[in-house]
């Protein structure tokens, strides 16, 4: 379900992206105008992130196989790895540059400014409905799992969904900034006013790119499951019969709709070999019920020994060794050989 969720809020992302590329470049051109210019590179950039994004989706779909056997869900990171890169370079990059080039007064000049307004209008109208679909994906999850709208969005491990989220959230603001520069430049005569806003467009891109790559990072270099699904693990596996507790337990996310666990296991004394592999089992099947994202569940089962054992079987080494060395001491001064 949320693959198919994020599918459509990708899909919507991207034609409104493609759109207005196409119409903010134009618009920018005519009108003379660094921002809406920036406006325009932002909306290439995001379209090329889009056609990313459908990339690890249909990608990371593919079943598992003797060279990857967890599969390939790990590939949404990569490719959003890559929308971050392209978000930096070719968004945030271009309209720093821009920006400043019209700052020091080599911007273009141009007559067709209503245009430019019609078309931040345009994108407005497109950009919104596309960040209205990504919050409504957002909002039917919160209230799947009961965490508001900010902790989910931090939480969840669905970096695509973040990428279509991030980049609708910066491309509002991003209009609403290009509006605001382009205003002050008609009321005032300075170009200042729309190199800053698209200066300010480009920082704004360098925090999304910032935000989207270390949450790709992390989780394609191994992120443990959320705090509140460890519990939930761990729990599941204390309270099976013959289970006196858990040593140690790693989670690491293969996607985001799949989770690996694996745990040190401490079984009771009073349990055989094949009743321990038997508890282990059913284990296995539980948890993958309680929580539908694990997929793989490794069990290392392991007895305790009492505090004390160890001191005492050296004890009795010890005290051994000393009785078999005063009995050859006796039996030597009594001239017979050592036993």
């Amino acid at each position: 379900m949320s693959r198919a969720e994020t599918t459509k809020t990708v899909l919507i992302a991207g034609a409104a992206n493609l759109i207005l590329a196409v119409t903010k470049l134009i618009a920018g051109a005519l009108a003379g105008s660094s921002a809406m210019l920036a406006e325009g590179a932002h909306s290439v950039a995001d379209t090329l992130n889009q056609g990313f994004l459908l990339a690890s989706l249909r990608r990371s779909e593919r079943p598992a196989d003797r060279r990857h056997p967890f599969g390939y869900g790990n590939e949404r990171y990569f490719w959003s790895l890559l929308a971050a890169f392209g978000i930096l370079v070719a968004g945030a990059g271009y309209s720093i540059y821009e920006g400043v080039e019209t700052i020091l007064g080599h911007g273009g000049q141009g007559e067709q400014v209503w245009l430019a307004f019609l078309v931040l209008a345009l994108g407005v109208v497109l950009e919104g409905g596309s960040w209205v679909r990504a919050y409504t994906q957002a909002r039917r999850e919160t209230r799947e799992n009961g965490r508001d709208l900010v902790d989910h969005v931090k939480r969840s491990p669905d970096v695509t969904f973040k990428a279509a989220l991030f980049e609708d959230t910066a491309a509002v603001v991003g209009l609403l900034v290009a509006a605001a520069g382009l205003t002050l430049r008609e009321v005032t005569g300075s170009p200042f006013w729309d190199g800053l806003a698209s200066v300010l467009i480009g920082l704004l891109l360098v925090v999304v790119a910032y935000a989207l790559g270390r949450e790709s990072k992390d989780l394609l270099i191994g992120k443990a499951a959320d705090v509140e699904v460890q519990s939930r693990i761990r729990e599941e596996i204390c309270s099976s019969p013959g289970v006196d507790g858990v040593d140690e337990l790693f989670t690491m996310h293969f996607g985001p709709e799949a989770i690996l666990v694996a745990a040190k296991v401490h079984f009771s004394d009073d349990i055989s070999a094949d009743e321990a592999e038997d508890i282990a089992g059913e284990i296995d099947r539980r948890l993958c019920e309680r929580e539908p994202l694990v997929r793989h569940v490794f069990l290392d089962p392991t007895q305790r020994e009492t505090p004390n054992v160890p001191e005492q079987r050296l004890a009795r080494e010890n005290g051994g060794r000393r009785r078999r060395t005063r009995e050859d001491g006796a039996r030597t001064a009594a001239g017979e050989p050592p036993a």
